[in-house]
């Protein structure tokens, strides 16, 4: 059952992802409405999985690189889903379905084998720490979609001639707001996380801070949207600069989340 809706999710994202994109060069509210109802099954879909891993292993199903990943697409549909139903953003699933689905995809492709916890995740602190990296990661991820659509808007909005997609797109007033109030959502969440993964580390290994591979790409993708926060309020950054920032910080956690499974080195390699 969790694999039948699982890959079930993955084929209505799917299915969202080329109603989005198809959405981008030439949409209507009928393909809009398509993508969002296909995103809502995927949604139910994908939850179902997602429970039904947690009935058999007995503990909430991040412990893998599957299951990390399947768990990260899952909290940035959420996401996604709040942020359609409450600010309508237009063509912010355009943007938004293709990171989701490749992140299904590469999911997908990963052993799904249920195992016992290791002796290290048998902690309180591992759903708690794991919970707030994934929905502050999850924040970021919409960040990261929303300062390319600023990105795109901005270049048709200098262009002497814009698009009918420029028509379609939000103001790049409203994409810098949406920006950020999705950082300043994810922020508090990764530094609750990074404190309660120090604590972990303390209780587990005797050392609040050791320089891990990970614990070193999260310090820099903390700086990055530190920085964000600090020069809006202090300096008034606004627009493409934080737009930038917001792709660069991004990047950062995706290089800590792929990256270091792929060199399997650090302290992390079993998430």
């Amino acid at each position: 059952m969790g694999v039948l809706s699982f890959e079930l999710a993955l084929t209505f994202y799917f299915a969202a992802t080329i109603i989005a994109t198809i959405e981008l060069f030439k949409g209507t509210k009928t393909t809009a409405k398509i993508m969002l109802l296909l995103v809502v099954f995927g949604f139910f879909l994908h939850t179902v999985s997602i429970i039904y891993r947690y009935a058999v292993a007995g503990h909430i199903p991040i412990s893998n690189p599957h299951e990390a990943t399947s768990f990260f697409s899952w909290c940035i549909v959420l996401l996604f889903l709040i942020l359609e139903f409450r600010d309508k953003v237009g063509l912010l699933g355009s943007f938004i379905m293709p990171i989701i689905f490749i992140l299904m995809l590469s999911s997908s492709m990963l052993s799904r084998e249920i195992k016992p916890l290791s002796p290290v995740l048998q902690s309180n602190w591992f759903g708690i720490h794991t919970l707030l990296a994934f929905l502050g990661n999850a924040a970021f991820a919409m960040a990261f979609g929303v300062g390319i659509m600023y990105l795109v808007q901005e270049h048709y909005l200098k262009s002497k001639h814009p698009s009918g997609l420029f028509q379609r797109l939000p103001s790049i007033q409203s994409l810098d707001e949406i920006n950020y109030r999705l950082i300043t959502i994810g922020f508090p969440l990764f530094t609750l996380a990074i404190i309660t993964g120090a604590l972990w580390a303390e209780s587990a290994w005797g050392s609040y801070w050791r320089w891990d591979p990970r614990e070193v790409w999260s310090l820099i993708t903390w700086l990055i949207y530190a920085t964000v926060l600090h020069a809006r309020l202090m300096s008034g950054w606004r627009g493409k600069r934080a737009a930038i920032l917001s792709i660069l910080g991004f990047i950062t956690i995706l290089i800590a989340f792929f990256g270091i499974k792929m060199l399997k080195k650090g302290l992390h390699v079993f998430l």
